[in-house]
């Protein structure tokens, strides 16, 4: 690396420890991330003991060792799985330390690989992993998932360059889609946050009964709880510390009704499942429920998704970007959901996030559906905005709201 990509990288890092994570003195942090990305993970070390972490821990994956499991493991063997890195994690989140995660790996990777195989590893790993995502997803603590530029990631989104090229502009996009480009990012981003606590605070004043999505290939009402949450940007988590999730982030979202989703929803950009991509697809739901599945590359991965359990056939999320949002106007498709998810509005099949129904932390699976939301192993956004889009809002007494016009804010 070039001492000025350390300097960015550094400066990235920075940037992690101070808004994304919001560290505070006295804190562990622990680190999950993949090997490749190690030298991120050694910058956000060093700026989180700058920053009076008392102890920083990295938890590496390989998955390229995931890769070699896939081609060469029994084909019985693929339930089996390790406790030991939901343990750490919940050590860590128990005790209300932080927790960041590093995203960056080849979304073409297991494109070879048995779809079944896939998803009975996610199936067996997300089920383990249930405790600490119930956790994470409510905020417990203060985290955060970043991106990292990887060879091969930049490859698949820039063919047409030079490897060092592809890796250099990827680098580029990831500093942009962070303001790191701006004189001040920590400035950038307070300015940044309030416009979307401003957004949040709206929506939540408004409490729509429904949005109603239409544009080529969808027409999809989501109905939304009794006391529903918007949230977006910077959020207290329950140890006390208010930070911001994800890095880079455009969204405000909240938790749909689990049973009040009906119509036809087309997705707006591909969506890397399990290291394969699914393009071309549409989803009809009845009552909250998937019931028909559509896709031109991938279907048979999306429908083991949708078996999972019985709530991977039905939404957790729904979030809102504006088609401008300067993700979108980079005019990259990332091929990763942290990123492309900030490009446009979107949807997740899955486990909704507690805090965005008032009154509904620490709820078990069963009261939380009481109260319209829903519970499960996964949550897998995908993408179904752009400027053909238009969003209502639905009141209670049926008056109908402009929200988004052609993808925008409407006010």
């Amino acid at each position: 690396m070039t001492p000025e990509h350390e300097r960015s990288l550094s400066a990235y890092a920075d940037l992690i420890v101070r808004v994304g994570l919001n560290l505070q003195a006295g804190q562990r942090l622990l680190i999950r991330a993949p090997l490749e990305t190690a030298p991120l993970a050694r910058h956000i070390a060093a700026r989180a003991y700058d920053h009076g972490a008392r102890l920083v821990e990295a938890a590496y994956s390989d998955p390229h060792l995931q890769l070699i499991r896939f081609q060469h493991a029994p084909a019985d063997s693929f339930e089996e799985h390790s406790t030991w890195p939901v343990t750490a994690g919940l050590e860590y989140v128990e005790a209300g330390h932080a927790t960041v995660s590093i995203t960056g790996s080849d979304p073409d990777l297991f494109k070879d690989v048995d779809p079944a195989r896939i998803m009975t590893v996610r199936r067996t790993e997300g089920r383990a992993a249930a405790p600490l995502s119930r956790l994470i997803t409510a905020d417990a603590v203060n985290w955060c998932v970043v991106g990292y530029a990887t060879p091969a990631w930049a490859a698949r989104v820039f063919p047409e360059l030079s490897p060092d090229e592809a890796l250099s502009h990827l680098w580029d996009a990831i500093f942009r889609t962070v303001r790191l480009d701006t004189p001040d990012p920590v400035a950038a981003w307070q300015a940044h946050t309030a416009d979307l606590a401003a957004r949040t605070a709206m929506l939540n004043e408004r409490q729509y009964h429904a949005l109603r999505f239409t544009g080529p290939g969808t027409d999809l009402t989501v109905g939304l709880p009794f006391d529903h949450r918007w949230l977006g940007g910077a959020a207290p988590a329950g140890n006390g510390i208010t930070n911001v999730a994800n890095l880079p982030t455009e969204e405000v979202f909240t938790a749909p009704d689990r049973a009040r989703v009906n119509g036809t929803v087309r997705a707006t950009m591909p969506l890397n499942l399990g290291g394969n991509l699914v393009e071309g697809f549409s989803l009809t739901f009845v009552d909250g429920r998937v019931v028909d599945v559509q896709a031109e590359k991938g279907e048979s991965l999306l429908r083991a998704l949708i078996e999972t359990d019985e709530g991977a056939a039905r939404l957790g999320e729904i979030a809102l970007v504006p088609a401008g949002s300067p993700i979108s106007q980079t005019g990259i498709l990332f091929y990763n959901t942290l990123f492309d998810e900030n490009a446009a509005s979107h949807i997740a099949l899955g486990r909704a996030y507690t805090n965005c129904i008032a009154g509904c932390e620490g709820l078990n699976d069963a009261d939380f559906a009481a109260r319209g939301g829903n519970s499960s192993v996964v949550h897998v956004d995908f993408m179904i905005g752009s400027a053909e889009i238009d969003v209502d809002g639905l009141s209670d007494d049926g008056a109908v709201e402009p929200l988004m016009r052609a993808g925008e804010w409407s006010n």
